[in-house]
């Protein structure tokens, strides 16, 4: 569901572009350093972004290394990390550890029991530490099991299962930004959750399995409705980001809200065109 949440790399500054890779690779070792390959494998865009915001919000202390790795073996690579990559770190592993728990629990994925067990003892540590964010993704994720087993086509009540649990994800401190991060959280939880589903339709109506948005894609105005809801999420986090005193790093954080949010949106309609183009084709033979 996630890797919705980039950059726009045609529209970064060179600087800009080093820079994002280098929060993105220290999140990576971080994972590696604390969770092995397992945790490595846990790595996400959105949780990228995450540091960024919180460390421009916070002004976190950067710490830059250089360092070699199995998919850059020969060149060292910059990496930043601070007292958020950590944080950032141990969310991606107790948020996949549910994950896979739901898996198992709900469909019996083998994958999930295996990649539960490996991540449990870890798992718990991270939900002593952190019991807030720990309860608001279990019930999510629980909430969202429940509109899977009702079919529920109510795409509000399903999508802001998963903003909930990433507006807890991105309150780092229970401060005066609470708030403003809390809704932030949530209107691009909901937008990821929505991308994520729209981009799953087809497969899902061919293997027969939920998807929110069945009942609406059979409405002529489909794609007119669901371009609305997703530009109506991005304004309202991004009204809430431009509430914060972000000033480090804010041209990367834009670049991702304005741009990089909408990558995977525009290739899907780019393919559908291009599918629309050749049946025309074909049918004009």
């Amino acid at each position: 569901m996630f890797g919705y949440v980039t950059i726009c790399e045609p529209e970064l500054k060179m600087k800009d572009l080093r820079k994002y890779k280098a929060y993105y690779c220290g999140l990576c070792r971080k994972l590696k350093e604390d969770y092995g390959t397992m945790g490595q494998m846990t790595l996400t865009y959105d949780m990228t972004f995450a540091i960024i915001l919180l460390s421009s919000l916070y002004e976190a202390k950067n710490r830059m290394n250089q360092h070699r790795c199995k998919v850059h073996p020969v060149k060292k690579q910059a990496m930043i990390e601070n007292e958020i990559t950590q944080y950032a770190a141990d969310m991606n592993v107790l948020l996949a550890y549910y994950h896979m728990k739901d898996d198992w629990a709900d469909e019996k994925k083998v994958s999930g029991l295996l990649g539960g067990g490996l991540f449990k003892k870890k798992a718990e540590k991270i939900a002593e530490q952190y019991p807030r964010q720990s309860k608001a993704i279990k019930e999510s994720l629980q909430e969202l099991s429940d509109c899977e087993k009702e079919n529920s086509q109510e795409i509000d009540r399903s999508a802001g299962c998963f903003g909930r649990l990433m507006a807890d994800l991105f309150v780092y401190k229970e401060d005066m930004w609470e708030q403003t991060l809390r809704r932030m959280g949530f209107f691009l939880g909901k937008y990821i959750y929505i991308m994520d589903a729209y981009e799953d339709l087809k497969e899902d109506l061919r293997k027969q399995c939920y998807n929110p948005l069945k009942r609406l894609h059979e409405r002529a105005d489909y794609e007119e409705q669901i371009r609305q809801i997703l530009c109506m999420m991005i304004a309202e986090c991004s009204a809430e980001f431009e509430k914060l005193p972000c000033l480090l790093d804010v041209d990367i954080l834009r670049n991702i809200l304005y741009d990089g949010v909408w990558n995977r949106y525009n290739k899907i309609q780019k393919k559908k065109l291009e599918e629309g183009n050749k049946k025309n084709e074909q049918e004009s033979l």
